[in-house]
């Protein structure tokens, strides 16, 4: 049996579609914080709050395998994730699968410690792991790009860094296909997408969809935080988008290991295809 943890979530929610083209019913388990929220998807659904680790040993019994989705709460999550490995060493779960970032153990990625003190728990529990250090989605840039089509530019500070996203149903996908096949065990795959592109490219891309011109503009970080609270965003957050365009600038988010090709059998999403959707949702 396998359990896929933030059931009700976007990526979540695309793993338990993929595995049940796969797989019979019966042998997944969506386990969500709101079971509400993950109800529909056509298999058992079971409570598992990050926050209640009580929760996650129910949502765990009887599992072969776990994909534990990380959480979105920065600044909780090695305690809800140690609380998870914990649960799946009692339940004990053969295989547990991750989605950490990339490079967790080496690199200045602001998001990465998080997931480097997760991967340790995990590689100390003993428990056989697989590593999916994912990318970026390109889908991250959504308020962006519809930014961008109202007011025909957008700003940033991540100079010409380069981005190697692919979609969240790309990453799904590779999610299922190690859940689904053998040789995984005491993996790490480095998961991005086949192509990278900058800002400038992004501004490109998002004007030949709106059929108009788009521009970015470049700030410095200093320049960048300052519009951030400008237009209302609290001074942590405003740090942390800052620092993000700071990782993109010093191309942290641009290789292509070539792992998520591989896993899904398939070239990756190109980014203009997502950025011409998103566009014609704004309408």
């Amino acid at each position: 049996m396998i359990v896929v943890t933030g059931a009700s979530g976007q990526l979540g929610r695309l793993v338990v579609q993929g595995l049940r083209a796969k797989l019979p019913a019966d042998q997944i388990v969506a386990a969500a914080r709101s079971t509400d929220k993950a109800a529909g998807l056509g298999v058992e659904v079971r409570h598992a709050d990050y926050n209640d680790p009580a929760t996650l040993a129910t949502a765990f019994a009887g599992a072969d395998k776990v994909l534990l989705v990380s959480s979105n709460e920065v600044g909780n999550r090695v305690a809800q994730h140690t609380a998870a490995v914990e649960a799946a060493k009692q339940a004990g779960v053969r295989h547990l699968i991750y989605t950490s970032a990339p490079k967790a153990d080496d690199t200045a990625l602001v998001l990465a410690p998080d997931h480097k003190a997760t991967e340790e728990a995990i590689r100390a529990s003993g428990l056989p792991y697989t590593f999916l250090r994912n990318g970026w989605y390109t889908e991250n840039y959504q308020e962006k790009i519809e930014q961008a089509v109202r007011d025909g530019s957008f700003a940033g500070s991540a100079g010409d860094g380069r981005i190697a996203s692919a979609t969240r149903a790309d990453y799904a996908e590779a999610a299922v296909a190690v859940l689904t096949t053998d040789g995984h065990e005491g993996k790490v795959y480095e998961l991005s997408g086949d192509q990278t592109w900058t800002y400038a490219d992004l501004a490109d891309a998002i004007g030949a969809a709106a059929g108009r011109p788009v521009t970015y503009r470049n700030l410095t970080s200093d320049e960048h935080r300052a519009a951030l609270v400008e237009a209302g965003l609290p001074a942590e957050v405003a740090g942390f988008v800052v620092a993000l365009d700071g990782n993109t600038a010093d191309g942290l988010l641009g290789e292509t290991s070539g792992d998520l090709r591989r896993l899904i059998g398939r070239p990756t999403t190109p980014y203009a295809e997502t950025v011409a959707e998103i566009v014609k949702s704004v309408g």
